[in-house]
C-alpha cells in the first residue's frame, strides 16, 4: 500500500508541476524537477543546488504545498479534468451518431460526424500539449 501512495503522489505532484511549476522559486522549481522528474535522491540535489540535504528537504515541502495551494485558488488541473470527461463524452456522442447515419444511409450527416470528430482530435491534441 505505501508503494501506491507514493506513485499517487509522484503522478500528483507531477500534474500540478506541469501546470503550476513556473510560478515556483527557482530552486523550488529546480529541487522538484531533480526530485520528481529525474529521481535524485536529497544528497545529490542538494550537491547539484549548493545546500544540505535538509535545506533539499525543506524547499521540497514548501514547493509541494505552493503546487496544491495554487490549485486551490486557480483549479486548472481539475477543469482541465473536467473538460477531457467532457470531450471524452462528447466523441462518444459523435461514434452513435455516426453510426445511425450509417444505418440511415445519410451521408451529410457522416460528412458533419467526421469534421466533429476532427475537431475532437484537435482539442485532445491540444490537451496533450498543455500537459507535456
Amino acid at each position: 500500500m505505501i508503494g501506491d501512495k507514493m506513485v499517487e503522489k509522484l503522478v500528483e505532484i507531477g500534474i500540478l508541476f506541469d501546470f503550476y511549476g513556473r510560478l515556483l522559486s527557482e530552486s523550488q522549481y529546480a529541487a522538484i524537477e531533480l526530485y520528481y522528474i529525474h529521481d535524485l535522491s536529497l544528497g545529490e540535489i542538494g550537491e547539484e543546488l549548493g545546500i544540505s540535504r535538509q535545506g533539499v528537504y525543506d524547499t521540497l515541502k514548501r514547493a509541494e504545498q505552493k503546487l496544491y495551494e495554487y490549485e486551490d485558488v486557480l483549479g486548472l488541473v481539475n477543469k482541465f479534468d473536467s473538460n477531457m470527461r467532457e470531450i471524452s463524452k462528447m466523441a462518444s456522442i459523435i461514434e452513435d451518431i455516426e453510426k445511425e447515419s450509417q444505418n440511415i444511409g445519410n451521408r451529410k450527416i457522416a460528412k458533419k460526424t467526421e469534421d466533429l470528430k476532427n475537431i475532437v482530435r484537435r482539442l485532445i491534441d491540444n490537451s496533450q500539449e498543455v500537459v507535456d
